[in-house]
């Protein structure tokens, strides 16, 4: 049965921090048609364009060949209206030219469009064996969307290959992603091998062929590192998060015949964009064109670089914290530096000096033994071998030792793991439960003690005395500002982490307009909203109250841009010059929840709307509390901090912002509005704050969601009703509905709204250890935990009679 759907966010196919740049290799001299017909041919630097201008077929090489042995030339497709050459099919990948003056694309004899190189040898064909015997009226026709087209000349319907059938590393909007359950066969993305090389790389993105609908990424055709989730019927399940405004209409096939996936964009507002499995880090990334003359990264997946196996090669290490993500663990040296260059790391590092293979067969006199580097916190590599036999760590150590080929070794409590070859999917500062400590084998030379650099050191110094004073300060100094100035420009060069663009600051006062429409402010500091040239809405925030340095900050920023979900507020980038910290989010053209709860009486929230909304945000809370790496407790739970995309979709912001912006506890009392309704009593009275304090004030919250109003509401003359104790009362005598905002008519899930009020009152509860976890709270709202009737808390009596 086919499943459709239409008008919804690119968020689903796998739409941050890298930007492809390609040079022509000679002037373009187009036939002035978009078609070749059985007469005519492309050779040299002739090319045809579509109608429309938007796309050209013809030879081009990727720059940076001037640096080889000789130009590689192939047939593609590429983007006509943009200053950089940005292919998006390629033909003969595997296969370049070498003299395209001599080289022909044309229509062969049994109707297939093929290409002859200068030896007369066909080395790439469409191979198709179902074309009409009159072949003379076939031709070839690049379309407006990209696609080139083998067809009947005489009937455009008719066609016997389309380019989109035969994606490269590109999807196109408008072409189609999937697998055919008759042919088996499918339409999939394989990475360049590099920068200018578009042979097949080693990653590879395609839908499963075991007949799941979710999308899959796998390294060397064979390792799965990431899927995309399976389809709940809206969304792939992992892959939820892209810009809301970056809409597309899409449409999802899963029938008896084949499964798959067909976009289109807005070309008003997203003229130029494509979807890319970039080859230097694996993920696949949306990007569009700016005006500036760049692509820019709007969404990418898997967001860690580091998840995809095996990206910094053999002996490589990789860091989400820090830029590049690749480089050589201790003792290794880049093995093949050009192509390291050119975004291929899969031949990874080699030993700077090699082992002596001592073993134990070394008599004490022997200085030259191999040891062991420590490295705690790493993801172990790929692969080990365990040996039962030994039973400590020394024992593990002797071991490794003792093989040769041994080099690396790890002991835990579930026993030895030694590694032979090359270390595989290696990353350091690791701080997930299965981090453990790796030995790393190397030579005695690699392994010198302090007290050995400190003697070479001296020897330096004692020879650089002969030299006049004078000149070894000048030195000194030189090389002092030198590093300085070096490190500077480092910090300041504009860099993606974890797919987080690094915005200059004049980048973001022109985008706000002098940061003159602003859209809100709390204590973390005001918000605007901002376009970006691609015609991106963006909200930027100004910090204020910043206490830490640059480096922290980058750091903290980089741990908030990997932390995605759905219900969380989705970080596109950040700024840090000097003083001016500035962070840069999607923005939400619903506004807050506060603005369509106590705000807007002509757009009323409906019941239905209002309990996924709910629910949206115990989820968005459950993932911060307990499946981040580092659990967030967010500190400001209320309706102003909980935005809506176009579709209603909560979004919780501003979390871990409390621990970037330094935020004590004292300004925690007199930044949060509304602070005597959210906070809880523990916090309250200076006791360590938990989790739990985010789940009183989700309760808080959820009464005012449940009644429409604050929960402090004016009676007249001096009076004010406390609704969380009035509600805690009215849920007692069984009269929820008399809860319910006027505005919906009592127009409510009965059953919903009873499963509401009681878990607010449990939230609130005055002991934080009776209230439930965001987990369970998720669990209730969805119907698969029951919920019993809560005593009132003394705290909403205190509260109400004061």
């Amino acid at each position: 049965m086919a499943m459709a759907s239409s008008c919804s966010s690119a968020t689903s196919f796998l739409l941050f921090s890298f930007f492809l740049s390609f040079s022509l290799p000679f002037f373009s001299s187009a036939i002035s048609t978009d078609t070749i017909y059985a007469e005519t041919s492309l050779s040299g630097n002739q090319t045809i364009t579509s109608r429309g201008g938007r796309f050209v077929l013809g030879f081009f090489t990727p720059p940076g060949s001037a640096g080889t042995t000789s130009f590689n030339y192939y047939i593609g497709i590429w983007y006509n209206k943009i200053s950089v050459l940005t292919p998006v099919w390629v033909a003969n990948r595997a296969n370049p030219v070498t003299d395209p003056t001599a080289s022909e694309l044309k229509i062969s004899a049994d109707g297939n469009l093929v290409l002859i190189n200068q030896f007369k040898s066909v080395i790439w064909s469409t191979n198709v064996t179902t074309i009409s015997s009159s072949n003379s009226t076939v031709v070839v026709v690049i379309l407006d969307n990209g696609n080139l087209q083998l067809r009947d000349g005489s009937n455009s319907s008719l066609v016997f290959w389309q380019s989109f059938d035969h994606p490269t590393d590109t999807w196109l909007p408008g072409a189609k992603l999937g697998f055919n359950k008759i042919t088996k066969r499918s339409q999939h993305l394989t990475s360049w091998k590099n920068k200018v090389d578009p042979s097949p790389g080693i990653f590879t993105f395609e839908m499963d062929p075991t007949g799941n609908f979710q999308y899959l990424y796998l390294w060397n055709s064979s390792r799965i590192y990431w899927a995309a989730g399976m389809w709940d019927g809206n969304e792939f399940s992992s892959a939820t998060d892209a810009p809301s405004d970056y809409r597309a209409y899409r449409q999802v096939v899963n029938d008896t015949d084949e499964m798959y996936v067909n976009h289109t964009v807005d070309i008003a507002n997203h003229p130029t964009s494509r979807l890319v499995l970039d080859y230097d880090s694996g993920q696949n990334q949306v990007l569009v064109w700016m005006e500036n003359s760049k692509w820019m990264v709007v969404w990418a997946q898997p967001k860690s670089k580091c998840t995809v196996y095996g990206v910094c090669g053999p002996f490589g290490s990789c860091s989400d914290f820090s830029s590049p993500f690749c480089s050589c663990v201790k003792g290794f040296r880049i093995k093949s530096q050009t192509d390291w260059d050119l975004g291929d790391r899969s031949q990874g590092c080699e030993r700077k000096t090699g082992l002596q293979c001592s073993g134990l067969n070394n008599d004490s006199a022997h200085s030259e033994k191999d040891g062991f580097f420590e490295m705690p916190n790493v993801r172990l590599p790929d692969n080990p071998n365990t040996l039962a036999t030994a039973g400590s760590r020394e024992g593990c150590q002797l071991a490794c030792l003792s093989n040769c080929s041994c080099n690396a070794y790890s002991f835990n409590g579930s026993g030895c793991f030694v590694w032979h070859g090359g270390l595989l999917n290696l990353q350091e500062q690791y701080n997930q439960s299965d981090a453990g400590t790796l030995y790393l084998r190397l030579a005695a030379s690699e392994l010198q003690s302090s007290g050995s650099n400190k003697k070479r050191m001296v020897a330096h110094i004692s020879v650089g005395v002969i030299v006049p004073a004078g000149v070894v300060c000048l030195f000194i100094i030189g090389g002092l500002v030198w590093k300085r100035e070096r490190r500077r420009a480092i910090q300041n060069s504009k860099v993606v982490q974890n797919s987080l663009v690094s915005f200059m600051y004049d980048e973001l006062r022109m985008a706000t307009k002098n940061f003159s429409e602003k859209l809100g402010g709390g204590g973390f500091g005001s918000v605007f909203k901002g376009l970006l040239p691609v015609s991106i809405d963006i909200a930027v925030k100004k910090l204020e109250g910043l206490l830490q340095g640059e480096k922290q900050f980058r750091a903290e920023v980089s741990t908030l841009g990997a932390i995605q979900h759905v219900n969380l507020i989705r970080l596109i980038g950040f700024c840090s010059q000097g003083t001016k910290k500035l962070l840069v989010y999607e923005f939400m053209p619903s506004g807050s929840l506060a603005d369509q709860l106590f705000h807007s009486n002509f757009n009323v929230l409906d019941w239905k709307t209002r309990y996924q909304i709910a629910i949206g945000i115990a989820r968005g809370l459950a993932y911060l509390h307990e499946q981040c790496r580092d659990n967030i407790i967010h500190c400001d739970i209320k309706p102003e901090n909980i935005l809506l995309d176009a579709a209603l979709v909560p979004k919780v912001a501003d979390f871990g912002l409390a621990k970037l912006v330094g935020r004590n506890f004292s300004k925690v009392l007199t930044t949060i509005r509304g602070s005597r309704g959210y906070i809880a009593p523990e916090w309250i009275s200076g006791m360590p704050i938990t989790t739990k304090v985010d789940v009183y004030s989700y309760g808080m919250m959820l009464f005012e969601i449940i009644s429409g109003k604050r929960n402090l509401i004016y009676k007249g003359e001096s009076s004010y009703e406390f609704f969380p104790l009035v509600a805690t009362n009215k849920l007692i005598i069984g009269d929820v509905k008399s809860l319910l905002d006027q505005r919906l008519e009592g127009k409510a899930n009965s059953e919903e709204l009873e499963i509401a009020c009681k878990l607010a009152c449990w939230c609130i509860k005055d002991n934080e250890i009776s209230r439930p976890t965001m987990s369970q709270i998720v669990q209730a709202l969805e119907g698969n935990l029951d919920v019993g009737i809560p005593r009132v808390p003394r705290s909403l009596q205190v509260q109400n009679e004061s």
